[in-house]
């Protein structure tokens, strides 16, 4: 360990408490200072929180889809009823679900860094040079000299000047979790990944969703076709989708809001969400001053083995502005205990991530995109399987989705994918897999896969790709 055994985390996120295990497993000595809570926004308010929201409404997706599969929905006295005159949402009952089952992780991440032998330390850090860590806590100040140092602060919601949340009606998405009723009408400001999840459960729950986007469809950053097939999926549903707009202002009139729009436009509502983005939690913490590099948006610069430009001192997670996702977060924070503590270490490889959109469909990718492929970042054939033709999906009455592969042209090595379907965040695995460890798509596709299954359509577009010939998809 060339020496090296006092390691600071200040964060409790994926990011510092993977990085905490991992750092006590070498034989460190491990605190972790965290003023939220263990598990941080991940655990808290963001990732198990909405996840754990979303999976009550995927179960309303079920049943309103019920009918299509010959379910007849009646009431006690035989008479015919709908899905809503029988199953209503208790927001307030869903959401103490969601916050208990935040709380439960966090304190079984809690445990398991004690048994760990891992030194929590309940407080807010700050680097004081690249050798010691000042923690602010409930009983004073307290100083922690470090070997090596990780930065795992994430970061928090980006708020408008003239949209202040309130945490009743103009709210983050860190606070819809303390709504008792479900909105009459909720405007979400925000189509990127956060804002089209949380649009596309609430209106699953049953709400009049108004989403509004800046660019042309929703997930501007997502496979192109896939934000297409969710965009035309929502709207087939019910939900109002303002493109090409951009909120100005919120405000609360009465027992309501108003949302201005850039042009002028004011759209009425009960409840507005502000998803506008993320800033990272970097200031006010010595970085600087100790000679971490900053960018412009106060994010802190890293290499691929999560180090910063002060000797000693390391970061991961969103606040470093690699790629918000939790198990990126988890992977930079081992990457740089395995590095500081000389274990074996390799890079981390943003080329083998897999990521998943919870909406309903789910959008999953791994590896080379089709923005990749389009601008000529690198030279990939590609089949699209529509699901309508997989004889599953039919059983499920499963229409929207697809498959799509990549692969290189000569070799026939898969470097990326795209599921667009229920669970795709189950179906991305062998994608992942075959990104991972190149594999060929004849290797793939000479695989046995479940007849009937879903998988069975990542198999046939691996042979569609047989040799790099594409065989052109019938509908």
């Amino acid at each position: 360990m060339g020496g090296v055994t006092r390691v600071v985390i200040i964060g409790g996120g994926p990011a510092g408490y993977e990085a905490a295990l991992v750092g006590s497993q070498l034989g460190g000595e491990v605190t972790l200072i965290e003023d939220a809570g263990v598990g941080g926004a991940a655990v808290l308010t963001d990732c198990v929180p909405s996840k754990t929201l979303i999976a009550t409404a995927e179960v309303m997706t079920i049943i309103q889809g019920s009918e299509e599969l010959g379910l007849r929905v009646g009431g006690a006295d035989g008479d015919p009823a709908t899905i809503d005159s029988l199953v209503s949402v208790d927001l307030a009952a869903v959401n103490s679900r969601v916050l208990g089952l935040a709380a439960k992780q966090s304190s079984d991440i809690t445990e398991r860094l004690a048994r760990e032998h891992v030194d929590v330390v309940r407080g807010r850090g700050r680097l004081d040079g690249t050798r010691r860590v000042v923690a602010e806590t409930s009983d004073g100040e307290r100083s922690f000299e470090a070997d090596a140092i990780l930065v795992a602060t994430g970061t928090h919601p980006r708020r408008l000047p003239d949209a202040q949340p309130d945490g009743e009606r103009i709210l983050t998405w860190q606070q819809l979790y303390h709504l008792e009723e479900l909105p009459e009408r909720l405007v979400v400001v925000g189509s990127g990944v956060t804002g089209a999840e949380f649009a596309s459960a609430y209106h699953a729950l049953g709400v009049d969703v108004v989403l509004v986007s800046s660019r042309d469809q929703v997930l501007p950053g997502e496979d192109p076709d896939a934000a297409r097939v969710l965009q035309e999926v929502l709207e087939r549903r019910g939900m109002t989708i303002m493109a090409r707009s951009r909120a100005a202002a919120a405000r609360r009139v009465g027992d309501g809001v108003e949302v201005e729009l850039t042009d002028g436009r004011v759209i009425e509502a009960s409840h507005v969400l502000m998803a506008v983005g993320s800033i990272p939690n970097t200031t006010d913490m010595g970085l600087e001053e100790a000679g971490v590099a900053l960018t412009d948006s106060g994010h802190i610069t890293v290499d691929k083995v999560s180090r910063t430009s002060a000797r000693g001192v390391y970061a991961a997670g969103d606040c470093t502005g690699v790629l918000p996702l939790a198990s990126v977060a988890a992977m930079q924070g081992r990457i740089a205990m395995w590095h500081t503590l000389g274990d074996a270490v390799a890079p981390l490889d943003l080329n083998t991530v897999a990521a998943n959109v919870f909406t309903a469909p789910e959008i999953a990718t791994v590896g080379v995109s089709q923005q990749d492929v389009d601008g000529g970042v690198l030279d990939a054939k590609a089949v699209t399987l529509p699901l309508r033709g997989n004889a599953r999906a039919k059983m499920q009455g499963i229409e929207d989705g697809f498959v799509k592969i990549f692969c290189l042209p000569r070799t026939g090595i898969i470097v990326g994918g795209v599921v667009v379907a229920p669970s795709a965040s189950e179906l991305i695995h062998p994608l992942s897999l075959a990104v991972a460890e190149r594999i060929t798509v004849d290797e793939f596709a000479g695989d046995f896969t479940v007849y009937p299954s879903l998988s069975g359509s990542l198999a046939e577009a691996a042979r569609r790709l047989h040799r790099g010939a594409i065989t052109p998809v019938v509908d």
